[in-house]
């Protein structure tokens, strides 16, 4: 039986994935994407809320962790945001901005941007293939491949062997994923092909991840959501620090403000430092300011007399009060007329320094994206093909390089996997 040549496969049918062979197949490549999953893009419809916020018009670099911030500007400027919001809008896709600068799907549905991709993959009539699980990928010369005809005795072909058959291709783009949701795709498995084609793998961790508390002594209260201010340290040093939405867990502290910068706590940790979070309960007041009023407040004719876990009603959600209190070294009993200078001072410093201990992280089940994979020194930028195999590409999550909780790692997907798809043919 005479075996087809693919002029690329595609291994990975995610955003990246995607991109990839849309773009390979409107150059005139034949294509063959081969996704281990029973559906491609499980992963689109969870982005964003359910909403995928597909790209963002913000797109400095400061958003996106990276040993080499050049090789993000490369990439980015092949296939830039404003291609992203074209790209799309030919697909049906109109933009709509909300949230600052985040970009969605006018119809609000993460699925639009899933249904779009998938209708252009079958309307280029490329070679689809669900729930294949790969065995292994080699670069093969001619001279060792039977059962072709027509092979360029010089030729080389990459062959992919997997449960139901061995398929080959001329280049391949792998675009698989990290570690982070395994349930939608991302097992880990693009990192062990890559070994098989000689490439080393930065050690993969989770991030845009929710951060684990040490509760012996400064168990926060669980169920509790704030704004706030959040700065990250690491080792004494402060490494980041964001503004948004506070969610206390059960297990430590989530919400956006946490995600991101969940990658700085990760790589630290894995590095046996110590990491802390300084929460400022009330960003938009000053520390004096801040004393100034808790003073004025507890003095007041309407709370003077009152306890003070009671004076704190409307100042803080409920569950936070008492623990605040006790930090801070006052009775929830006390009266708030007899509190001193000393007092209002430690409930001034616990509002605006509270200092929790990070002990771990979530893990990948739990983890939106992954840090490490593919080193970018390994990687030829310009072309995203690799430096140790010729005619492999990478694309998406795979590589060493993830952003932040607003659209970028959608970009980097788009962005990667265009640069992936157009210079696997124009090789």
């Amino acid at each position: 039986m005479q075996k087809t040549i693919y002029d690329t496969a595609v291994i990975g049918a995610g955003a990246s994935g995607l991109m990839a062979a849309i773009t390979a197949s409107r150059l005139g490549a034949s294509v063959l994407l081969l996704e281990h999953m029973e559906q491609a893009a499980k992963k689109i419809p969870a982005t964003g809320n359910g909403k995928c916020n597909y790209t963002n018009a913000d797109q400095s670099l400061q958003n996106y962790y990276c040993e080499q911030q050049d090789f993000i500007r490369t990439v980015f400027a092949q296939f830039s945001y404003e291609d992203t919001i074209r790209f799309f809008e030919q697909l049906g896709i109109r933009p709509m901005q909300k949230n600052g600068t985040c970009i969605y799907p006018e119809s609000e549905q993460a699925s639009s941007v899933r249904s779009v991709l998938l209708a252009e993959i079958q309307r280029l009539h490329i070679s689809l293939l669900l729930s294949v699980g790969i065995r292994s990928i080699h670069k093969l010369h001619s001279k060792n491949i039977t059962g072709i005809s027509n092979l360029n005795n010089h030729e080389e072909l990459f062959e992919i062997q997997t449960k139901d058959g061995t398929f080959y291709s001329r280049t391949c783009i792998l675009a698989s994923g990290g570690k982070a949701a395994k349930k939608t795709g991302s097992d880990g498995s693009g990192y062990i092909y890559a070994k098989q084609l000689g490439h080393t793998i930065s050690k993969p961790l989770p991030a845009l991840a929710a951060l684990l508390t040490d509760h012996t002594d400064r168990k926060l209260p669980a169920g509790v959501r704030i704004s706030c201010a959040a700065a990250l340290y690491v080792e004494g040093e402060q490494k980041a620090s964001e503004y948004g939405e506070l969610q206390i867990t059960d297990y430590g502290i989530s919400g956006i403000v946490i995600f991101q910068f969940s990658r700085i706590a990760s790589k630290a940790l894995e590095e046996k430092q110590k990491v802390f979070v300084r929460l400022d309960f009330k960003p938009d007041m000053q520390a004096a300011e801040l004393f100034k009023y808790l003073t004025r407040r507890f003095s007041s004719v309407y709370h003077r007399q009152q306890k003070v876990s009671d004076g704190m009603i409307g100042f803080l959600p409920d569950k936070l009060i008492p623990v605040l209190l006790n930090q801070s070294g006052i009775r929830t009993e006390e009266v708030c007329s007899r509190l001193n200078r000393k007092q209002i001072g430690q409930l001034t410093k616990q509002l605006k320094q509270y200092e929790v201990i990070i002990t771990g992280i979530k893990g990948f089940d739990f983890a939106q994206v992954t840090a490490g994979g593919i080193p970018v020194q390994e990687i030829h930028a310009q072309r995203m093909e690799s430096k140790k195999t010729p005619g492999l590409y990478f694309a998406g999550e795979i590589v060493d390089v993830d952003g932040k909780c607003g659209g970028y790692n959608l970009q980097w997907a788009w962005s990667s996997g265009y640069t992936a798809g157009k210079s696997c043919v124009s090789k």
